[in-house]
């Protein structure tokens, strides 16, 4: 039995992988104030108390898997650079190793999702999957024949800095036009608040939040009630997607891309155009090379789910 922990930088979750489901999951709290050393212990405590809320004897644990952010040397479980906790090198399985007495396994948080998703979620069918994250940022992993692919030294599968636009958008990564900076959640508010600032007489207005905010669901429910300014911003931010989708699929062509985070809860209101954008975009047609695109369905889970699977997978 294997135990998953998904790091963050607020808390960290844990779970035992029994059978395919999680069980005896609990969380802690985490804090850029604590040192690694510190986060380590944590993070053993709470593996311990996962197999305990699991009624399984710490001893049966083979191995602990752990998603945590920013850059990741897999192969060595380093945390090579996490720039919120302000982390560099930090031999984080080695750490949690010697606090537990277990293998631990590293990898990047966005790469444990989207082996989560694809050996448990929506991915389950598919060999060959994508997962496109659509929150701050745009995030995600890549599995191949059923594993996951890192690249070398983990630096691999950074999806959301591909650039879509040339000598568009700066991005916080230092280059322009990159998928994060059209794809995010955070482009669709910044794309609906310029669209309020040009149509102040539209309907984008009614739809935001109660202190007076824009969302990520802002433009998808003034389109629905029919304002032309709205629609216009959930056609762009649909176009920018399907041109990141295409380029992933022509140069890999998984059988499926997979959308999580909050844009993705907009269902098929975001997913029948996307699709019709993004076909006559391939360039092997779906009739001869099947794609889906599709919404994850793990959530929050995925990456303990994946963490788990990864620990799995190291082990074997």
């Amino acid at each position: 039995m294997v135990i998953g922990i998904d790091l963050g930088g607020m808390s960290a979750k844990a779970a035992c992988l029994m059978d395919g489901s999680l069980i005896g999951k609990c969380d802690v709290v985490t804090s850029a104030t604590n040192s690694p050393e510190e986060t380590a212990r944590s993070l053993a405590l709470l593996a311990e108390r996962a197999a305990e809320n699991s009624r399984v004897d710490f001893s049966e644990i083979e191995a602990i898997g752990i998603g945590s952010p920013g850059v990741v040397d897999s192969e060595n479980g380093t945390v090579v650079l996490w720039s919120n906790y302000h982390w560099q090198n930090v031999e984080l399985a080695e750490l949690v190793g010697r606090a537990t007495g277990k293998r631990v396994f590293v990898t990047n948080d966005a790469n444990a999702a989207a082996l989560g998703e694809a050996r448990y979620g929506a991915g389950m069918r598919y060999r060959d999957s994508i997962l496109i994250t659509l929150g701050t940022g745009v995030g995600g992993g890549i599995v191949l024949g059923g594993k996951l692919f890192e690249g070398y030294k983990s630096a691999g599968a950074e999806i959301g800095h591909m650039v879509i636009r040339a000598g568009g958008e700066l991005c916080t990564c230092g280059r322009r036009g990159c998928f994060e900076r059209y794809a995010s959640a955070t482009a669709l508010i910044r794309m609906t608040g310029e669209a309020l600032a040009a149509h102040p007489e539209s309907r984008i207005r009614e739809f935001l939040k109660p202190n007076g905010e824009v969302s990520g669901k802002t433009a998808f429910l003034a389109a629905r009630a029919g304002d032309a300014a709205a629609q216009e911003v959930v056609d762009a931010y649909i176009g920018y997607l399907a041109e990141g989708i295409a380029n992933l699929a022509n140069v890999i062509r998984p059988q499926a891309v997979m959308l999580g985070g909050g844009v993705s809860h907009e269902g098929e209101a975001l997913l029948a155009p996307l699709r019709e954008r993004v076909r006559p975009l391939l360039y092997a047609s779906p009739e001869y090379a099947p794609f889906k695109i599709l919404c994850a369905t793990l959530g929050n889970e995925a990456g303990l789910y994946g963490a788990a699977e990864y620990a799995l997978n190291r082990l074997s």
